[in-house]
């Protein structure tokens, strides 16, 4: 019962934290537009103006595309966890928690399940988007518990990430580094043109980073089409992040709230 009633404390407490930093997203403009408005923005860009000259076979270029546009917003919403993270590092926020009678766990556990909660709500909202535009997903029900399934585990993963740079940065500006090495792999992946038309090198990079098969993974079961061995490796990347990035965060923590 003790165990049970840890538990229960610990998801209050995070739930309490958490509430205080989605606050603080709805009242930032400048999160908003990164997280949701881009992300409307390059699917605009992508789908009327680059689309009609990138060959995506018989796949529609926005049904080709949305995956690679929602891991985008992902992203961008993930980054925004570190930036927090670090600020209440730096500006001694962490310190004022400590001395409150709350328990240790739920100051990084708000920050991510805040990351997870966001990340679901902006991504619905670019689904819905994507729909009005012309999105035609053929996934059933099955299909798209196994999408949501995918993308928790990504943004799960990535928001561990974040919260390795959060702690490990010295600066603000330091924590949103780790962003650039998310949108760079995004970009040198199959979101946005198949891996096909890239050149030998960029070709083998491509298909050999974490972004692909999970992008393959997601497109392949939005249009209810079979992932083959992109699901296992989609899985595998994601697990081994989220467990190596979680690992070396608290041993961050624990050396910082020694």
């Amino acid at each position: 019962m003790k165990i049970f009633s840890k538990i229960k404390r610990n998801f209050s407490d995070a739930a309490v934290m958490s509430g205080r930093m989605m606050r603080h997203i709805f009242r930032s403009i400048d999160t908003l537009i990164t997280v949701i408005a881009m992300p409307i923005m390059m699917m605009l860009l992508f789908v009327y103006v680059f689309g009609g000259s990138i060959s995506t076979g018989s796949v529609d270029y926005i049904n080709y595309v949305v995956p690679g546009i929602v891991l985008f917003c992902i992203a961008s919403g993930v980054a925004y966890t570190a930036l927090r993270l670090n600020n209440d590092v730096t500006k001694g926020i962490f310190e004022r928690f400590h001395s409150m009678p709350i328990s240790k766990s739920s100051i990084l556990g708000g920050h991510v399940l805040t990351s997870v909660v966001f990340n679901a709500f902006s991504t619905v909202l670019i689904l819905l988007f994507a729909v009005v535009i012309g999105f035609r997903p053929a996934a059933g029900f099955p299909g798209w518990l196994l999408v949501t399934g995918i993308l928790l585990l990504f943004t799960f993963s990535m928001t561990w990430i974040a919260v390795l740079f959060g702690l490990m940065a010295n600066s603000y500006e330091g924590a949103g580094v780790f962003s650039y090495i998310l949108l760079l792999l995004l970009f040198i992946s199959s979101a946005f043109a198949p891996t096909g038309s890239m050149p030998g090198i960029v070709r083998t990079f491509a298909e050999n980073q974490p972004m692909t098969p999970i992008i393959e993974t997601v497109r392949s079961l939005m249009l209810n089409e079979p992932a083959g061995n992109n699901a296992l490796t989609a899985v595998l990347w994601c697990a081994g992040i989220l467990i190596v990035s979680y690992t070396a965060a608290m041993l961050i923590y624990k050396r910082r709230t020694a």
